[in-house]
């Protein structure tokens, strides 16, 4: 009842304020009653919590925001997106709209208007902060997530909302990656079905092969239609709708799409639509935390998905299978987003100390591994037999190792540069038989592709008219050689458990690292999530 009384009050202009009333003016307080020292120096007190805060309030000479007779409108938004701010999976009792209502009911004078003036502003700057760049800082649940957040400056927000169409602003605060937008949706889409009770009984854990008949199939066919993947059908049998059913749950999915149901496929089926609803939860954080200008052309890898995608105005223009890091801590691959620069055709490689002690130092010390080279800093050739290795350990060697440009390099023929202080980037691999397996997480942290050749002429296809000789042309030389990119292009390195494409057709990748378990839970104690279905 306080929640409809007070938004009725907010709409209509009108609010009580203790003892002070509307007195057939439209206002709640007379103009003079404004300047009030009261009121002055209590938001002065209410607003010293942030110094962004402070200027503003001390630039307007300290008048109100938002407990004026003019500001319903602003008044009205605010408790409007509040009040849908689960919505959009955030903590709805970090902002205390029942609390903020029944401050707005208890103002006595003009202090104590002041102090809901500055308590309104907190809120509004928490939630805005919230659903612009994420409730959580991911820097504090894994170390691999190295995101700068895009946090919204507190003065600069407040000066555009003061400048802006109340409703229209609260609007435009989430991500405006369409990404969000499917996501939003799958979300609302996931709590209807688990309001109505899921996606029905779990499938038998048997194999499924076309032509079987059993009460099994009828099981697997109803989930898929609860699911969407299969139209209303009485057959008993894994008949060809059934299995093109199978095959696209399987490629949504990313297992092997060969439309039998074995046991990685019933495994993926009978995954509840809560636990789906906890991965967009996730994601939908994820994409705040990314709430950046991408590029009009950049480079999307979804570690979870082991592809790397060239995307151009938001169509993927090209894509390539990739292997990522192996899911040992100190072997996975990172999260951030960097500036690729230039492709390195024919590089040698040089071994980090980690690998090199992991790895190589124990045939390297004994005289083996001899398709490795020891360099000092000039980069000049150290004979083996000049170096007492017993005298040092990986992290005391005073030279660099490094395997030279050739076709057994284990970065292959070409490799592109994003310089970045974690020493990641994408390249080639003699190890073609990896791209064969399903979970391709193989590499010491770097993603090796598929198709790297087909990747450069694509980025090259900016800057030549035939990328495919320039680059061969460089090839040939078979030295070490930089190609600068024209127009240096975006890299995203992302971990999306969940996620769309274009169509809106939701995907589920495996959590392989772990990582969206633990921002699940960060989200949960966070009071974004709470029981069943989020707060």
């Amino acid at each position: 009842m306080l929640f409809r009384n007070v938004v009725s009050k907010i709409n209509s202009g009108v609010i009580v304020f203790g003892l002070v009333c509307v007195l057939g003016t439209g206002g709640v307080l007379p103009a003079h009653a404004q300047q009030f020292p009261a009121f002055r120096q209590a938001l002065a007190e209410g607003a010293s919590f942030d110094s962004g805060v402070s200027a503003f309030y001390r630039d307007r000479d300290f008048a109100p925001l938002w407990t004026g007779a003019e500001h319903a409108s602003r008044r009205a938004a605010l408790v409007n997106a509040l009040s849908r701010a689960a919505d959009h999976g955030l903590p709805a009792a970090r902002y205390d709209l029942d609390g903020l209502l029944a401050a707005f009911e208890a103002v006595e004078s003009e202090r104590d208007r002041a102090l809901l003036e500055a308590r309104i502003t907190r809120v509004f700057l928490s939630f805005a902060t919230d659903l612009t760049s994420g409730v959580l800082d991911p820097r504090r649940i894994d170390r691999n997530i190295v995101r700068e957040l895009p946090r919204p400056d507190p003065e600069t927000l407040l000066r555009a909302f003061e400048q802006a169409q109340p409703a229209a602003f609260m609007r435009n605060l989430a991500p405006s990656a369409p990404e969000y937008a499917r996501l939003f949706r799958a979300k609302q889409q996931l709590e209807y079905t688990i309001r109505n009770g899921g996606w029905g009984p779990r499938v038998p854990d048997v194999r499924f092969t076309p032509g079987t008949s059993s009460e099994a199939v009828i099981a697997l066919r109803n989930r898929l239609i609860a699911m969407g993947y299969l139209g209303r059908s009485a057959s008993a049998s894994y008949d060809a709708a059934l299995q093109t059913a199978v095959l696209n749950f399987q490629v949504n999915h990313g297992i092997e799409a060969d439309g039998i149901a074995g046991t990685a496929t019933i495994r993926a089926l009978n995954v509840s639509a809560q636990d789906r609803l906890e991965s967009v939860l996730v994601a939908m954080e994820r994409e705040r935390w990314l709430n950046i200008p991408r590029g009009d052309r950049h480079i999307w890898v979804n570690l979870t998905d082991f592809n790397a995608q060239i995307v151009d105005f938001d169509q993927v223009t090209f894509e390539t299978r990739a292997v990522v890091g192996a899911q040992a801590s100190d072997r996975q691959t990172p999260e951030f987003s960097h500036r690729m620069t230039y492709l390195e055709i024919n590089p040698d490689w040089t071994l980090p100390r980690s690998i090199l002690a992991r790895s190589y130092w124990g045939a390297l010390a004994s005289g083996g591994a001899r398709h490795l080279e020891v360099v000092d800093a000039q980069g000049r050739v150290v004979p083996r037999s000049a170096i007492n290795f017993a005298r040092y350990t990986p992290a005391n060697f005073p030279f660099n190792v490094r395997q030279p440009p050739g076709p057994t390099n284990a970065l292959g023929e070409v490799k592109f540069m994003f310089p970045n202080p974690y020493a990641i980037y994408l390249h080639d691999t003699p190890e073609r038989h990896l791209f064969n397996t399903t979970v391709r997480t193989h590499s010491s942290g770097c993603v090796r592709l598929n198709d790297p050749r087909d990747f450069a002429y694509e980025l090259l296809s900016r800057q030549s008219d035939d990328p495919q000789a320039l680059y061969h042309s460089v090839l040939n030389t078979r030295q070490q050689t930089r190609v600068f990119l024209d127009d240096p292009v975006q890299i995203h390195l992302v971990y999306r458990t969940a996620f769309t494409n274009a169509r809106g057709d939701l995907n589920f990748r495996e959590d392989m690292y772990g990582r969206d378990a633990r921002i699940h839970e960060a989200l949960k104690n966070a009071g974004a999530v709470t029981g069943g279905i989020p707060s």
